[in-house]
């Protein structure tokens, strides 16, 4: 079953109900090059006045969507080569957001085995730099409208809920503790640890 477009109002906008909600929802990238799309089966939620929040220190040039209205793109680059795809989250003006963290691939396999120059399907958008590079997402989105765009969607199928499990968010040094990673559980396309504690 072909994925259908969300509507803005479908989706929470407080930002752990919103990593929540991600899970099971499809994010569709169209290019000239075809579609590619994936399954959310991963994410993290970024809290208002959160340390680990790149809006904690204020808004700023390369923040500024964190701070806009709820549900737009904002991307982000790390290590100089790889790219991060979030969720803008909270009421406008307070700077939160939902890292997706990893995406079972459910169409167009071959392109993004191109984008990314490996053949196993389970590695292909394992991680969110990775995810990022199978779809061709890069800093030009940030900001866009996920309810409008043609280029970048949120869509839903018939998919049946699964079990959601959280832990403490991956890769993180300040507020290290908080349990703001949502997966599914026993999904082998989530990139981090399948064994933790229940939400």
């Amino acid at each position: 079953m072909k994925p259908v477009r969300l509507d803005a109002e479908v989706l929470p906008v407080e930002t752990r109900a919103l990593a929540k909600a991600l899970l099971g929802c499809i994010l569709v990238r169209e290019s000239e090059d075809g579609t590619a799309a994936g399954r959310i089966v991963e994410t993290e939620a970024y809290l208002p006045n959160d340390p680990a929040c790149h809006a904690f220190s204020g808004r700023g040039f390369r923040n500024a969507t964190l701070f806009g209205p709820p549900h737009r793109a904002y991307v982000y680059q790390i290590y100089g080569t790889s790219f991060c795809f979030n969720l803008s989250s909270e009421c406008e003006g307070r700077g939160a957001g939902v890292l997706v963290r990893a995406l079972e691939p459910t169409e167009g396999l071959p392109l993004m085995q191109r984008r990314r120059g490996v053949d196993r399907t389970r590695d292909l958008c394992r991680g969110p730099g990775r995810l990022c590079r199978a779809l061709a997402v890069d800093r030009s989105f940030d900001g866009a409208d996920l309810f409008l765009g043609r280029s970048l969607w949120l869509g839903r199928d018939d998919w049946a809920p699964e079990i959601v499990r959280r832990s403490r968010r991956i890769g993180v040094t300040r507020a290290a503790d908080h349990r703001l990673r949502f997966y599914l559980a026993g999904n082998p396309y989530v990139s981090g640890p399948a064994a933790l504690s229940p939400a």
